[in-house]
């Protein structure tokens, strides 16, 4: 990637927390929140294409009574790490109301 490309998405993000989190957030600790963000936002993007398959796993090793399913899970995800919620990150933005999605957690 360019630098003028890396600047342009930066520049992009930084846009997005001053239009959202204005009044949510003092603007020196927008980097709290979209930092993480960021990195939670790629882990999921990187996992979506295995997601079934690991939720089809888990549902298998569930019912099959596996206590220690983190090394078949990650296998499934084709990776060192795995996410088993059922959740994707952009279908907890979809979410109607914010009480639906406080009591997701």
């Amino acid at each position: 990637m360019d630098n003028q490309t890396h600047n342009a998405i930066v520049n992009f993000i930084w846009g997005i927390a001053d239009d959202c989190l204005r009044d949510v957030y003092v603007r020196g600790k927008y980097r709290d929140v979209i930092l993480p963000m960021t990195v939670i936002r790629r882990l999921d993007a990187m996992l979506e294409d295995t997601k079934a398959a690991v939720l089809n796993m888990k549902k298998k090793m569930d019912a099959a009574g596996i206590a220690n399913q983190w090394p078949a899970l990650c296998n499934a995800a084709g990776q060192s790490f795995c996410n088993a919620s059922p959740f994707l990150l952009r279908d907890l933005t979809s979410r109607a109301k914010k009480q639906t999605l406080k009591a997701d957690f």
